[in-house]
């Protein structure tokens, strides 16, 4: 069975940027979440699962964006990478301060914020992206909110 071109186009055009934050969220860099992207959708196509829907693709989209940010934060070559200083060119001017501060946070924090906030998920449908107990997902969650409270505090008196 073959994805339709246009049905591949009208997925990534509608998707890339959720998926690409949801990346970023995970790994911190532009240039390996753009790497996650083109994984994500290459699985896509090779997969090319069946959804009950298009939120049920989203979600699929994501998880497999997470999924390949996990695992490249557990590869020998990122954990001895050197970052760089990147410019963002998703992110608006008035939230660049907040994400500076959403990226000091672990990993697993970045994702609840970036899936909570940003893309509007509950804690339900989180824990099931990812695939974890809702109570942790819900920890996760308030304790990032208590970590980048701070995180901005201290940013600000800097």
């Amino acid at each position: 069975m073959y994805i339709e071109k246009d049905d591949f186009e009208k997925t990534v055009d509608k998707y890339s940027q959720t998926v690409f934050r949801a990346a970023y969220a995970c790994c911190g860099n532009y240039s390996d979440a753009q790497d996650i992207v083109q994984e994500t959708f290459f699985r896509y196509i090779k997969k090319h699962p069946e959804f009950e829907s298009e939120e049920h693709k989203k979600a699929w989209l994501i998880r497999v964006a997470v999924n390949l940010g996990k695992d490249s934060l557990k590869s020998y070559w990122f954990r001895n990478k050197i970052d760089l200083d990147e410019n963002i060119p998703f992110e608006e001017d008035e939230s660049k301060a907040v994400w500076e501060s959403v990226k000091k946070l672990p990993a697993n924090y970045r994702i609840v914020i970036e899936l909570y906030y940003k893309e509007g998920y509950s804690i339900n449908e989180i824990s099931e992206i990812l695939n974890k107990n809702k109570a942790t997902v819900g920890t996760w969650l308030a304790r990032a909110k208590k970590r980048l409270e701070k995180i901005l505090k201290e940013d600000l008196y800097e």
